[in-house]
């Protein structure tokens, strides 16, 4: 079967990346995307095989080349002894699933792109997204916080892949818009309550950052 072949490659390429983009990571967008296909429609294998591919070669680690995980991806489902027709499909849609900037508009998607897409970006919110968020962060040496470097809401996916700024600001940059950006009714339903999650969490960081640093240096 086609889509077990995609996993097993899957789950071997990620296995060993940082907790924030791994193979759990993968998993869990994999069972959330085939959660909202039972509610939403669409081809089942062509959601399982996108959830499975969404980041293949993602952009923050293949160099800020957006547009390759739909040119690997479409390789190994031909490799793996899929037909070129949904290879193509599965091409087309890996490359929307990031986020690109908060003033960056987002592709329009079919049915199945989404589901994925949707469920990605569920998985960045939350409890789990802010473990990812700081796992993200630490992989790469960002600080936890610097109050004195605003936010920065982003117009070209260049400017917001070139970003370094501290943790807190990629809330405010994306994970906090991530709720308006949810395209599925039963995918709105989930992220209303993982935002709300995120807001408490800030608002409880704050109150530790202001208690315990007193005025800033």
């Amino acid at each position: 079967m086609l889509v077990h072949k995609i996993q097993e490659r899957v789950k071997a390429h990620f296995l060993n990346q940082e907790g924030s983009h791994d193979w759990h990571h993968i998993k869990r967008v994999l069972a959330l995307s085939l959660i909202l296909q039972d509610k939403e429609g669409g081809d089942r294998e062509l959601v399982s095989l996108c959830a499975l591919l969404h980041d293949i070669s993602d952009h923050k680690y293949n160099g800020g080349d957006f547009e390759l995980g739909g040119a690997v991806a479409k390789q190994w489902i031909i490799e793996s002894g899929g037909n070129e027709i949904l290879a193509n499909k599965v091409a087309a849609i890996v490359p929307s699933i990031s986020y690109k900037g908060a003033n960056v508009k987002d592709e329009e998607l079919s049915i199945e792109g989404q589901i994925v897409r949707d469920a990605d970006r569920l998985d960045a919110i939350g409890a789990i997204g802010i473990a990812r968020a700081f796992a993200y962060g630490g992989s790469k040496g960002r600080p936890l916080y610097d109050p004195h470097v605003p936010p920065v809401m982003h117009s070209t996916k260049e400017d917001y892949l070139k970003s370094k700024t501290h943790t807190i600001n990629h809330f405010y940059e994306k994970l906090l818009k991530i709720k308006e950006r949810v395209r599925t009714n039963s995918g709105k339903k989930i992220a209303n309550q993982r935002h709300d999650f995120m807001l408490i969490f800030l608002n409880q960081f704050y109150t530790e950052w202001n208690s315990e640093n007193g005025q800033e240096d």
